[in-house]
């Protein structure tokens, strides 16, 4: 991968949330010169003083770039830019990239209304993985879209799976979270179950932190649901969202998933309870002893 600044891209980053400065840090290293924009002021600091461009508007960041990349928390908040300011300031050269975890039937529509200019391309992984350049990239689009994104793929992953349009890559991604949503709360009940039995934190971390029952993916969640810790990227809202997402696309070809319906209450619970702004593993709050209904566990 090249790091002079002369093969770089022009890019546009919308959406500066934690995975959102994580792209536009991993393209800086990459050489490329990045404008960002957030719909609120005051996120993106750290990737302005690393070299990036502070834009003022979805049009100003836009403005001359080779790619405009969105990644953004739910379908009102894509709806809102692509088929907004962005549809209307893009340039014709620009290829669209949207990173965002939405429904299938929005990728779907942003593909034809961007036609062969759009690529979906879901992240697979956290703020850390992205800037480590160890995610997983799922992109679902014109090939040749693709082909032109090279400079742009080989900056932020060497993995990448490619589905044949947009809506394939979008299942895949809520699928690939629907598991580690359902893990999280497994793991949680587990641990319920073990304090319930009298063991203690220590005895738990002793019996599954290295279990070979818990895969290396929720390993790295491990401490935040044994803990509860709050601290975290995904939410319990998203986390909410995302499951509601893929029951969704299950419902639809007349499939029930009742773990996954279960699974997308705990998590919508745990929102609706002081935990909204909390990392998706703080939903084992709600397996604390005292805690009944939502409520919050009794004073110690």
């Amino acid at each position: 991968m090249t790091s002079t600044k002369e093969a770089g891209m022009d890019i546009a980053v919308l959406g500066m949330g934690r995975m959102g400065r994580a792209l536009a840090g991993r393209l800086l290293e990459g050489g490329h010169r990045v404008a960002v924009w957030n719909r609120t002021r005051g996120k993106a600091e750290e990737i302005v003083s690393a070299g990036a461009r502070q834009a003022q508007s979805v049009t100003d960041a836009v403005d001359g770039v080779d790619v405009v990349l969105t990644m953004l928390a739910d379908d009102g908040a894509v709806r809102a830019v692509a088929f907004g300011e962005l549809r209307s300031s893009i340039a014709e050269k620009s290829i669209y990239v949207d990173c965002s975890t939405v429904s299938p039937k929005l990728s779907g529509e942003l593909a034809e209304v961007y036609l062969a200019r759009f690529l979906a391309l879901p992240v697979v992984g956290g703020p850390a993985a992205v800037s480590a350049g160890e995610a997983v990239l799922l992109a679902g689009g014109d090939a040749g879209v693709l082909d032109r994104l090279g400079p742009v793929i080989s900056s932020l992953s060497d993995s990448v799976r490619i589905y044949d349009s947009a809506p394939l890559a979008l299942s895949a991604k809520l699928a690939t979270n629907l598991l580690l949503l359902s893990e999280v709360v497994a793991l949680a009940e587990s641990f319920a179950v073990g304090r319930s039995g009298g063991l203690g934190d220590a005895q738990l971390r002793d019996l599954l932190g290295t279990s070979p029952l818990v895969p290396p993916g929720l390993k790295n969640r491990f401490e935040g649901v044994l803990t509860g810790s709050p601290d975290g990227w995904w939410t319990t809202v998203l986390g909410a969202k995302d499951a509601g997402l893929a029951a969704d696309i299950a419902r639809e070809a007349g499939v029930e998933l009742p773990v996954g319906t279960a699974v997308r209450k705990r998590y919508e619970v745990a929102a609706s309870s002081g935990l909204g702004d909390a990392d998706v593993a703080a939903v084992t709050d709600l397996y604390r002893v005292g805690r009944v209904l939502g409520h919050r566990p009794l004073s110690t």
